[in-house]
Formats: C-alpha cells, structure tokens, sequence
C-alpha cells in the first residue's frame, strides 16, 4: 500500500496504540467521524516512517473495544491489517457519519473534536450546534423562531417575488416555502427575509481599499460602507457598492464599440448569492465581507464547505448540491437569482471566461477552511495598457506653456501616477510630490478647470481619472 507522505486532513499516523492514554488517538476517531472521515495509520511515526506494530491481532482487539465504549454513538469503521517491510501496520479507517455529533466520553467529559488542517481539536461552539442540527437532519434555517410573523412586513420579498417570477406571493406560501410555520410563527429562515432587521448576523461590511493590500479603513479605504437585514436588500446593496467601485472601460472597433468591465456582473451576482445562502449564520458576530483592491475583489463569508471537505480539494465540475440552508437557497431559486443548484461556482468561472482579455492567470480562486468561505475574482484589467499612456504625451503639450515652474513639476509627478494607477486620490498625490494636502487640492482643481482630470466622490473618497477624447472609463 502506498502511505501519504505526511499527515493530513484525512490522516492521522500514529507510532504505536496508545491504551492507557486513549484520548490521543481516539479524538481523531471523533474528529474524522464528525468530518469527512479520515484514517489512523497505527506502525507509522510522525516523519513517515514505518516502525511497525508488535502484536496486531492484540491492538486491533483493544482499538475495538476503546471506539466501542469511548465514541457516542459508535462510527462506522473499518480495522485492516497491511505487511509492508516485513512490519505490521493497523489501518483504522472512519466513515464519515451521519448521527454527528461523535462525542469522546471518559471521567465524565464528553467533548466532540473536529479536523482543522492535520489536527483534531475540540468543536467550537458554532460547529457544534451545527453538527447536532446536521445529524438530526435538520438546517438552521429551517427551525422554528418564536417570532411571530403577524409582527413583521414582508414588503421587499413580496414586490421582490412579484418582479422575478410575475406570480403573486400568497399567505399559504409562506407555510409551503418554509417561511413560516403552520401557527404563523417565523422560520430563521422567514426571520432573514423580514423588512426588519432582526436577524444580528445578517450583515455585509464592504470596503474599497486603496492599493493592493488592506489598511486603515479611516485613511487607506476610498470607500467604505455597512449593510444588515434582510437577505434580497443585502444583496442589492452589495451589489451596487462593487458596481460603483469598478469600471467598464471600452474600446472602438472598426464597426462597434467593445466593453471591457473589470469583472463579469453575472459572476458577481453569483458570488454574492452563494455567500449569503451557503454562509453560517450561526457563528455569533458574523458577517459577510467584500473586500476591493485595485487588482482583485474577495468575497468571504462565515462556514467553510458544508460537507467538511475544503472547497480546493474539490474539482469544481464535480461539486454536488450540498446546501447549509436549503429553505434560504430554494426561495432564491424560485426567484431566479441563481441557476440550478449546484453550479454557481461554475458559473462563476464560465462568465469571468467570457471577458475581453481574459486568460488562465485571470481564473476566479476558490478556497474555504473549517469556518470560512472565500471567492477571489481578478480584475482582468489591471497591468494592462492604461489610458493614460496612450494621451499623456498629447496632455503634456496641451498644458506645458500655460504652467508655472512648480506647477510643472506637480503635473509630471501626477502623469507618473495616472500611468500606475486608475485613478489617484489627494493623498496618493500628496505624498508622492511632498505637498500638503490642501495645496494638492488646489492645485488637482486648477487641472480640473483645465479639463485634464475629472473627479467623481467627495471629501476624501474623491478619486481623480485622467481625461481621455479616444478611448473612455466610466462607472457601469
């Protein structure tokens, strides 16, 4: 048999069988049980190497008995014996199981342990309840509230339900689509879709960063802004604040004009519709993040993949349907904000392909951990001839005899940044030419009056875009 070189999510070596000291073996029994499943290698050290077990048929007997009266309830598992280098190595391999969650029970403690990279560690408060939802197979979204639905409006998913699907949302719905149960009390799920905010993790904190890395959102954040309730405001919301923070620029062929957006807006969408469904709303203090740099945007959102396995050990054409809320996912369904299931993270791949100047480098990155989801979309754009490059020779001329000494010197500086950057803000330019910010004001609005530069903001979101007569960026 061939062994994986190294301990890894899904395996666990072990020197030798451990009886006395059971725990140290037997979380990870509880860990792969609770997971995705896993194997104990028992004749193979930490580095790889097989030391081998002394007496087999002896320690297979004592594994048995220590998964049988230590793990509630008892997984499913397998117990095989391997020759190899004239030494004997025990393979214990788990099923991932379904009654989760698997406790370790010994001097009255019973703690459930789950895998995070090559380690069984205890379940933190929010995986637990999720595996106690899971193996009575039941979704968070699905539970019963003791909200009542008389005391809530559902103005925006009603008018919402009516524009995508032409079909009027009746009172019965409410029951049939899981919103409500039969004695008018609110699912969590019906909670996520009320006018009101009353769901504390419903959130979405969205930030437009200055450059290629976070910062100080007070300082290095050109636009910032916080969104909470209900799931179809969310998601406009969301959706519009990435609008305005990046371009459509577009060229003119011999006969028609070609956009080149910096992202593809039904991957967007799908995107957002995937973190808002599939996140964890269980996690106390959680939210939704989207993050824009100048190269990327990220979308990242509480709970990783809901069958255990990171998203990058995936091969995305083969991902099923899993889904963490299926009440939350359905109604989205119906209301056509996303295709069957199961396909959004190839849907996700298909439009960003359909991009002018797209290629391999600019494939969408998927990746999750035990709590968190993230998707990377590129900007196909970025590092590509800018206009600025094409027109500051032109500029250059238009404006040299009408400027005085300093004022020249502030001009090229500025040209140098236009040629780097999209667009470039008061203290961008500030500190490259060492002026004060209230001279560089002055002097970016002097060149404005000149029509060179266009503004778009306010106050210190303001951002400043060389203008250009042959070839135009602007907002979508």
């Amino acid at each position: 048999m061939l062994y994986p070189l190294a301990e890894t999510t899904e395996c666990d070596f072990k020197r030798e069988l451990e009886t006395k000291k059971p725990k140290s073996w037997l979380k990870s029994v509880s860990a792969f049980a609770n997971g995705i499943g896993g194997k104990l290698i028992f004749g193979i050290d930490d580095s790889g190497e097989i030391v081998g077990i002394i007496d087999a048929q002896k320690s297979a007997e004592a594994i048995s008995d220590l998964i049988k009266t230590r793990i509630t309830p008892t997984p499913q598992f397998i117990l095989t014996l391997e020759k190899e280098q004239e030494k004997s190595v025990l393979i214990l391999t788990i099923e991932a199981g379904r009654a989760t969650p698997y406790y370790y029970k010994a001097d009255g403690i019973r703690e459930a342990y789950v895998r995070i990279g090559n380690e069984s560690i205890v379940a933190p408060d929010y995986i637990l309840n999720e595996l106690i939802l899971k193996g009575k197979n039941q979704s968070f979204d699905a539970l019963t509230s003791d909200v009542k639905k008389e005391d809530y409006s559902f103005t925006l998913l009603e008018a919402t339900y009516y524009e995508r699907t032409l079909l009027k949302m009746e009172p019965k719905d409410y029951f049939s689509f899981c919103l409500a149960d039969k004695r008018g009390y609110l699912t969590n799920a019906g909670r996520l879709f009320a006018d009101q905010y009353i769901v504390y993790n419903s959130r979405v904190f969205c930030t437009r960063w200055n450059g290629l890395e976070k910062g100080s959102v007070f300082d290095d954040a050109l636009d910032d802004k916080e969104f909470e309730g209900n799931l179809i405001y969310l998601l406009r919301s969301a959706s519009d604040f990435i609008k305005n923070n990046f371009k459509v620029r577009f060229y003119k062929d011999v006969e028609y004009r070609v956009d080149k957006p910096d992202y593809a807006e039904r991957a967007v969408t799908e995107a957002l519709v995937n973190a808002l469904i599939h996140r964890d709303y269980i996690v106390l203090g959680s939210e939704v993040h989207i993050n824009m740099y100048d190269d990327r945007l990220e979308i990242s959102s509480p709970g990783g993949m809901f069958d255990g396995k990171a998203v990058q050990e995936h091969t995305i054409a083969d991902i099923g349907s899993m889904r963490r809320n299926p009440v939350i996912a359905d109604l989205f369904h119906r209301m056509k904000f996303m295709e069957r299931r199961g396909s959004g993270l190839k849907k996700i791949i298909s439009e960003t392909e359909k991009l002018p100047g797209y290629n391999e480098s600019l494939k969408p990155i998927f990746y999750s951990d035990g709590s968190s989801f993230r998707v990377i979309l590129k900007n196909v754009n970025y590092g590509t001839t800018k206009v600025s490059d094409k027109v500051s020779d032109k500029v250059s001329d238009k404006v040299s005899d009408k400027l005085n000494e300093k004022e020249k010197c502030f001009f090229n500086v500025l040209m140098t940044l236009a040629k780097q950057h999209d667009f470039v803000t008061t203290k961008v330019v500030a500190e490259a030419t060492g002026m004060p910010e209230a001279t560089t004001r002055r002097y970016l609005a002097k060149f404005s009056k000149m029509d060179i530069i266009v503004s778009d903001g306010k106050n210190r979101s303001k951002k400043y875009y060389l203008k250009n007569t042959s070839m135009t960026e602007a907002n979508p």
